[in-house]
């Protein structure tokens, strides 16, 4: 089976979120309805995570067919999910704790859970809407790294 990965990733606070809802939507649809299977890979650090993460909710019940998998990938083991276990893999498919990030001092952890990311993916998906941050430097990863990257910004 060929397993095509797609990670998310954007500021801690967005502008234009219904805007920026609809990309995913249109995207999200797309990569669906076109790929064999799709792992679906994202953090949970910011505004633009939780619009991706009920974007790609919503497109997984609307258009797939038994083909996508959906992951959390914490930069560590957090309080937050320790305490909602439960909550979190009824709405997750597979929680994840980056090793490399979880070993690491907690300022770098977001950083390096996020580059690890970028390393496991086909496809970038990212709003990132300043030249600043942790989002613009992962960006900055993926783009070194050569990954194929769409960008739903609302510059565009």
């Amino acid at each position: 089976m060929n397993i095509y990965t797609v990670s998310f990733f954007g500021h801690r606070y967005i502008e234009h979120g219904t805007i920026i809802e609809e990309r995913l939507e249109k995207i999200l649809r797309d990569i669906i309805t076109q790929k064999e299977y799709i792992d679906f890979i994202i953090g949970r650090d910011g505004e633009f995570d939780l619009l991706a993460s009920a974007a790609i909710k919503r497109a997984i019940n609307k258009y797939a067919y038994g083909n996508t998998h959906f992951t959390l990938v914490l930069p560590y083991l957090k309080a937050e999910y320790r305490d909602n276990e439960k909550e979190y893999l009824d709405y997750y498919d597979e929680v994840d704790v980056c090793y490399e990030s979880s070993i690491a001092h907690p300022k770098a952890a977001i950083q390096i859970r996020n580059r690890s990311m970028i390393d496991r993916s086909d496809l970038v998906v990212c709003c990132v809407q300043h030249n600043s941050g942790g989002a613009y430097r992962t960006l900055q990863y993926a783009e070194k790294q050569g990954k194929r990257i769409i960008s739903i910004s609302d510059k565009e």
